[in-house]
Parts: structure tokens; C-alpha cells; sequence
């Protein structure tokens, strides 16, 4: 940790001046929302978010221009006009947010602040993936160009009872009359409250201070902060970072598998080349049948479901000299049996031979999307079951990362109801 947070031995949650949407500058504020950047995964889909309100957060967390430094410099550009404009105001007291998320049965609230940075090495924010560097790189030019942290990063942690004194804020601020409430296109209502009164911020400090969080989404935001700290020698605003708290002791996320399409691999010659290798069978769709075959099958051991071809291909039962001879051993036995280990080590690197690049490989994570994809474009769509929470949270423990793109957990923070400024006053809290 930083010489900023030598002090604390767990989590450290500012407050910080919130920058947010005027909402009498906007058509709504739903329309100026978007899924988190890496979501936002189809052309069509980032095309809907621009046309839905000139001013969708999307124009700056993905904006579009020729090359990235142009890219950076739009965004930046756009951020300093919707600020000059009146758009996006500076909140006038520091605050940390609780943020709440709401559908049908589904009810998740959290704490949105400024999260001082700590190394995984210090066992406080336990990463359990790896990230590619070229996203880092890519998401450290926005940051730098902007100066602002745009979208938090998930994090979760386990209170150790359910009345604990966050929980009491959080419970408490949810009572109140929210600053924002708006309903987005998927279904989910959001709402958010400032926390200000100083017993209560006291409070989430005393009982945060001793707790380890998980980061469930946005590794590779994480990284781009620790890399954006490293370079600013003096302590400051770029020593923490905008994160969402959410306790799933009281809140369990739900967690879902990222699938990959593989845009330049014909699903016939994915098949040829797991003959003799692993069991493939076909099973009946539609999507959501095909689906409910997986379940079981990765419940037993690693599965596999394939598609493009307007077919599904259920691949089970690798053969254990070629899973012995192609994952290493020198991880825990829970990581060898991933099934996201056993399809970049033995399938992917093996038997396919695909490079692990943006050209080759696509992480989408919604299943129809992928579908959808490899049939248009004659790749393979290879879909994965989730892995469950527990599994996760233990190999972080150990200091364990997985595969990149093994998990998704939800739901994650619409974009755009709270940003973070780090070069305007209230940046640091």
C-alpha cells in the first residue's frame, strides 16, 4: 500500500465529491447509462447506446476514433465540454455512495467509494484473474487522457454477521429518499444515496478497516490503477480508486461464465481435432436445452458446449494423459480441474492452436451473443458453465489467479450514475 493508506491493515473507503449527470440536462437518466466498457461487446450494441442520448456515458468510456490516442483525446474532449456545459456537476459534499440494484426477485445493494490501492501482494484486494496487458494499456490511455476514474470496479467482501455497521448504513441510507432512481432497458431499477453524516462514514471506516475484498469485475481496471499509481510519485488522488462494495454475506452475486468465440476456427475443424481426445456428442437445442445438458456434464468433470453451425456439440471426458501432459502441475488441484485451465491449456494451446489475441479469440458474456456471432462469421462459439463463488474466493485466498475471462459476476453497476474526477477539487475524498 501506498504511504497514503500505511495505516490500514484492510479496506480503506473514502468518501469523494461524486460527479454525476445533471438530470434536467439529459433526456433521462437511463438513457445516459451503459454497461460496464468490456460488456458493450457488439457494434450494434455500443451504435443503440450513442443514439439513445447525445450524452451516453458510452462516448466516453468508448469512444470512437481512428486510433487510441485519438480515442483518449475525444473522450477527454467530451468530458471537459459536458462539464463546461452543465451536464456532469461535481456533488457539493465528499460522500460515499450506496448504490442498489432491483429486479424482480433480485435485490443487491452496495457501497460505491474511493478504494486506497494495495497490491495483491498485501492479501487486502484479492485478484483471481489474469488480465491481458494490451487491455491495461488501452484503459490506463482513457484514464490518463481523462483524469477520472468512469466506472467502479466490483468488489465484494463477507461481513462477518448481517447487522454488521456497514450493513446498518447501508440499510439505513436505503430507507431514505434517494439523490437518483431510474430504470434501465434490461429491467433493473437503480438507486443511489450519498452517506455524509461523519458517525455514519466512521463507521464503514472502523468496520472495513479489518476486511479483505475480492475483485468479482474489472481486473483489468484494477491493474490500470495500480499502474496509473505507480506512475505519480507523490501521494494523492491517484492512489485510490472508484469501487462498489457489496457484502455477499447479505447480498450473494451471481456468477456466470464468460464464453469465447473463436473467429477464425470452423467448428468442423474444432471437432476433427478432439477425435480420440474428448467425447463429443450432439444435443438438442434450442440454446437454453443445449444449456441444461451442460449443467450436469460440468458438475462431473470439465465440459464443453460448442456451437456454430447451427448444432450443438457437448465435449466431455477428456483423456487424463493428455490433461496430465498439457496443465501444468505446479498450480492446486481445484485450478487443474478448471474448466477454463483445460480449455487454454489443452484445447485452445494443444489441439487448436489459437492464438490468445483479439484477432483469434473474442470473450462475449451473453451466450446468444455468441452464438449469434460464430454462426454469422463460421467461427466456434465455445460455451462454459459457471464456476461457483466459493471455488473462486478460495484460490484467491491462496494467492491463485485463474484464467482471464473465467468468471462474470452480477449484476454488475450500471455506468454512468456516479463518476470520479482525480484532477478536480474532491478527487482524493
Amino acid at each position: 500500500m501506498t504511504t497514503s493508506g500505511t495505516e490500514a491493515r484492510g479496506l480503506r473507503l473514502l468518501p469523494f465529491h461524486g460527479l454525476r449527470y445533471a438530470p434536467e440536462r439529459v433526456g433521462s437518466l437511463a438513457a445516459v447509462t451503459s454497461p460496464p466498457y468490456d460488456v458493450v461487446v457488439r457494434p450494434d450494441g455500443l451504435d443503440h447506446l450513442e443514439s439513445a442520448d447525445p450524452h451516453n456515458i458510452v462516448r466516453l468510456i468508448l469512444p470512437q476514433a481512428a486510433t487510441p490516442d485519438a480515442r483518449n483525446e475525444q473522450a477527454a474532449r467530451t468530458l471537459l465540454d459536458w462539464l463546461a456545459e452543465g451536464v456532469l456537476r461535481t456533488d457539493p459534499e465528499p460522500a460515499l455512495y450506496v448504490y442498489e440494484q432491483h429486479r424482480g426477485d433480485l435485490l443487491q445493494r452496495g457501497v460505491i467509494g474511493a478504494l486506497a490501492l494495495s497490491p495483491a501482494g498485501e492479501g487486502i484486494v484479492l485478484p483471481h484473474e489474469d488480465v491481458m496487458p494490451e487491455v491495461v494499456t488501452d484503459r490506463a490511455g482513457l484514464m490518463r487522457a481523462t483524469a477520472a476514474n468512469l466506472e467502479p470496479l466490483l468488489l465484494t467482501y463477507r461481513g462477518e454477521q448481517p447487522d454488521g455497521d456497514t450493513a446498518k448504513v447501508v440499510e439505513k441510507a436505503a430507507a431514505r429518499e434517494p439523490l437518483l432512481a431510474t430504470t434501465t432497458e434490461d429491467g433493473f431499477t437503480h438507486r443511489l444515496w450519498a452517506v455524509t453524516d461523519p458517525a455514519e462514514l466512521a463507521a464503514v471506516t472502523a468496520d472495513l478497516g479489518h476486511r479483505q475484498a475480492l475483485i468479482a469485475d474489472g481486473h483489468h481496471r484494477w491493474a490500470t490503477y495500480l499502474r496509473l499509481q505507480s506512475e505519480h510519485a507523490e501521494p494523492g488522488a491517484w492512489d485510490f480508486g472508484l469501487v462498489l462494495l457489496v457484502d455477499t454475506a447479505r447480498y450473494p452475486l451471481q456468477v456466470r461464465a464468460i464464453h469465447r468465440l473463436l473467429r477464425r476456427l470452423p467448428v468442423a475443424d474444432a471437432l476433427a481435432a478432439l477425435t480420440g481426445r474428448f467425447r463429443v456428442r450432439e444435443v438438442e437445442g434450442p440454446l437454453p436445452a443445449a444449456l441444461a445438458a451442460l449443467g450436469p456434464a460440468a458438475e462431473a468433470g470439465n465440459a464443453f458446449l460448442l456451437a456454430g453451425d447451427g448444432r450443438f456439440h457437448l465435449v466431455t471426458d477428456p483423456d487424463p494423459e493428455l490433461i496430465d501432459r498439457t496443465v501444468r502441475h505446479d498450480r492446486p488441484e481445484a485450478w487443474r480441474r478448471l474448466d477454463a485451465t483445460v480449455l487454454h491449456s489443452t484445447l485452445l494451446d494443444e489441439l487448436w492452436h489459437v492464438p490468445d489475441t483479439p484477432e483469434h479469440i473474442g470473450y462475449i458474456h451473453d451466450t446468444e451473443a455468441t452464438v449469434a456471432m460464430a454462426e454469422r462469421d463460421g467461427g466456434t462459439a465455445v460455451l462454459l458453465h459457471p464456476v461457483h463463488e466459493e471455488v473462486v474466493r478460495e484460490l484467491a485466498r491462496q494467492g491463485v489467479t485463474m484464467p482471464r475471462k473465467s468468471t462474470s459476476f452480477g449484476p454488475k453497476p450500471a455506468t454512468g450514475l456516479v463518476l470520479r474526477s482525480l484532477d478536480r477539487p474532491g478527487g482524493r475524498g
